[in-house]
């Protein structure tokens, strides 16, 4: 008996250790352009948490590009190893070359990985934190997206053409850290922009309900890696942050239900990536395949 227990933890420990690699491409569409509009398709990546020797992963993030997006829009943690800078430039390189974009940082894009109590992500923590000077290339990451013309949106609002089209954000540092200081409104309304987004490393509730507040169409966020570990037909058992586990990744409303539906015509598309990565001291998933997504936003 205790060995064939052993034997399926094994196999199931083989298995989600085998899931990281299984890289997939989720689509979804979220009707906000006025009547008529052309489709925009966004490229949403996130939490790639990448370290020099994944050469799958950058393959696959290189290959993003032949999707064809409009526009992409990076939500951080995108660095899991002090050596990653230039393999995540290369990873990028097709997309940077071409393609509009807009990120912010996560707190991997700060600071390494360390090894941690599994348990911890049973609790939420998050504010302010008493913080060591970075450890990894945030500064020269930040520089070379800005460099190929991606819209920094740590703490600001910035705006991106796409084929004539104007774009406004409004973005945070990351939430999870407590960097997080929402921009004052610009003292005249982009009226002019075709869609405003808000865009977040961790969906924390105080910056949803800010972003909701501020008039945008849709918020942008990762961190959450889907809950990473989920059970079947359940879905997340945890989400590193206060919001519900339901929304641990894919597409909803908020505050309330999608916006498609009667009782959410107050509420804010919300879209949350379950990432393509993991920390390298937990390089498992379940239930939960690491992920970029093609959003499609199109007419009401």
């Amino acid at each position: 008996m205790i060995g064939g227990v052993a034997a399926v933890t094994a196999a199931g420990l083989a298995y989600a250790h085998l899931e990281t690699k299984l890289f997939t491409v989720r689509r979804v569409t979220v009707p906000v352009l006025p009547p008529g509009e052309r489709d925009l398709r966004v490229l949403h990546v996130s939490d790639l948490h990448l370290t020099p020797t994944q050469h799958r992963k950058v393959a696959w993030v290189r290959s993003l590009a032949a999707l064809e997006p409009d526009l992409v829009i990076d939500t951080g943690d995108n660095l899991a190893h002090r050596e990653a800078l230039g393999p995540l430039l290369y990873a990028l390189e097709p997309l940077l070359e071409r393609v509009p974009g807009a990120f912010v940082m996560g707190s991997n894009d700060y600071y390494a990985p360390q090894p941690k109590n599994p348990a911890r992500y049973l609790w939420t923590r998050s504010g302010p934190r008493t913080l060591n000077p970075p450890n990894l290339p945030a500064a020269e990451l930040a520089a070379a997206l800005s460099g190929a013309g991606w819209a920094d949106l740590t703490n600001r609002r910035d705006a991106v053409v796409v084929d004539g089209r104007r774009i406004a954000f409004a973005g945070v540092d990351d939430p999870h850290l407590g960097l997080d200081d929402f921009p004052n409104p610009t003292p005249e309304p982009d009226d002019g922009a075709l869609l405003r987004l808000g865009v977040t490393h961790a969906p924390y509730t105080r910056v949803l309900d800010q972003m909701h507040a501020d008039g945008a169409a849709a918020i942008i966020a990762g961190h959450t890696h889907g809950g990473q570990l989920c059970v079947p037909f359940y879905g997340a058992l945890v989400t590193n942050c206060d919001i519900d586990r339901r929304r641990a990744k894919g597409l909803h409303g908020w505050p309330g239900a999608r916006p498609d539906t009667p009782d959410g015509e107050d509420s804010t598309w919300l879209h949350v990536s379950a990432g393509a990565g993991t920390s390298p001291y937990a390089p498992v998933r379940f239930a939960c395949r690491p992920e970029a997504t093609l959003i499609t936003f199109t007419s009401r």
